[in-house]
């Protein structure tokens, strides 16, 4: 089954340089991982404390091998005093196809 990741980061403006950095290497690194097929930062065009986050991994499993890799744990770290707020959810996905 597919899986979806969305949500928010809510960041200190002031420190957004130093999310983009962070974001831009954990982006890199979890888009090279097996059964992810998209993972993707994305800037607020109205809000510049607020960035979107997207993914698409191929199953359970593969989500749970990303939460193992070193890259998260860098990530996590490199947030702290960073990052002010998230909302991030899970959506399984029963089928998928172009929208008509």
């Amino acid at each position: 089954m597919t899986l979806l990741i969305t949500g928010q980061f809510r960041i200190d403006p002031a420190r957004r340089d130093d999310f983009i950095a962070a974001a831009s290497v954990m982006q890199q690194a979890s888009s090279a991982e097996e059964g992810c097929s998209y993972y993707i930062f994305s800037a607020d065009l109205d809000d510049e404390s607020c960035f979107h986050l997207s993914e698409k991994w191929s199953g359970q499993e593969a989500l749970d091998a990303h939460f193992a890799m070193p890259h998260m744990a860098v990530f996590g770290q490199a947030l702290a005093g960073v990052v002010t707020g998230t909302d991030v959810l899970k959506y399984e996905v029963a089928s998928e196809g172009p929208i008509r």
